[in-house]
């Protein structure tokens, strides 16, 4: 499933934190215990990400990601051949699962680094064509 939100420096970060929290540690236990995945939606935000500050969400990602880093601290190369069937993808390996996770964080990077520089962006004058592919939401002009 794809994920239909567009999402702000703090919105990717509260969905950071839930994927970290809910899906990562979840999926890679079904790994090594041989279950196929269960549908996970990327569109459903965990109820206590939205009340809590910008600097609250951090501290909880880093200490969500410390968790995970020492769950990989076990892994064996052998395990990165591990398959389980994924709901909508079919089989899938660990190794390929990895793979994602980094590049759901580095994605989830890009786009807080859009939103951080609209504002930079519309007061840029005649510079403002240089960042056209960065532009959010702004009729193309």
């Amino acid at each position: 499933m794809v994920c239909a939100q567009v999402f702000t420096a703090f919105t990717g970060r509260g969905n950071l934190l839930d994927a970290e929290r809910l899906n990562f540690p979840v999926r890679f236990h079904a790994f090594l215990a041989g279950q196929d995945f269960v549908a996970f939606d990327p569109n459903r935000a965990a109820p206590d990400l939205e009340a809590q500050t910008p600097e609250q969400l951090a501290a909880a990602f880093a200490h969500a990601r410390q968790e995970s880093l020492v769950l990989l601290e076990h892994v064996k190369d052998d395990d990165l051949r591990r398959t389980v069937r994924h709901p909508q993808l079919g089989t899938v390996t660990l190794a390929e699962m990895l793979h994602t996770w980094a590049a759901h964080d580095l994605n989830h990077t890009v786009q807080a680094e859009r939103a951080l520089m609209q504002p930079f962006m519309l007061g840029c004058g005649p510079w403002r064509s240089f960042f056209r592919d960065h532009e959010i939401g702004v009729p193309k002009e």
